[in-house]
Parts: structure tokens; sequence; C-alpha cells
């Protein structure tokens, strides 16, 4: 199995997009996601729009850099961007 970088994806339980871009990752090969439910969780939310400076879900950050939302993350992947950055070792620290 490989090592990929720690994803963390705010999502709502009824987003067309946040399933999208699970299923885009799952299909290049990630097997873990660090979910943050916004729609469960208002202070999640505020910490997703801070950080993020948006209020859409989903918000996608891998090995802590902000990647954006589900049309960011095909984007990223189109180009061909995506799977280097899945395969990256993980940051340390």
């Amino acid at each position: 199995m490989t090592q990929h970088p720690p994803i963390i994806m705010y999502t709502t339980e009824v987003c067309p997009y946040c399933l999208r871009a699970k299923a885009l990752l799952k299909a290049r090969g990630v097997t873990a996601i660090d979910e943050v439910r916004v729609d469960r969780d208002p202070a999640a939310r505020a910490t997703m729009i801070e950080r993020t400076g948006r209020r859409t879900v989903p918000q996608i950050f891998i090995d802590g850099a902000h990647i954006g939302g589900c049309d960011d993350l095909i984007a990223l992947d189109q180009r061909g961007a995506l799977l280097p950055l899945l395969q990256q070792q993980p940051a340390q620290g």
C-alpha cells in the first residue's frame, strides 16, 4: 500500500461535490481522508472559513496545503499535478 500525505477535507453530508472529490481521490489511490463535517460542527465551519476564506464545501488540504474545492482538485488532476502531490512523502513535524 502506498503511503500518501495526510488529506483533510471539509465536507457536509449531502454535498455532491464532496462525493465527487472523494471518488477522484480514491481513484488516485487515496485510502484515508480525514473528513471534517462542517454541517455537524459550527466551530469547524468557522475554522474552515478562517483557513480558506471560502464558505463552500469541499475544501481540501493535502499535506497542509490548501488545494481548494472539487473543481480545483479536478483541474489539478487534469493537468497532471495531483498524482505527484499524492506520491510525496508526508511532511515531518
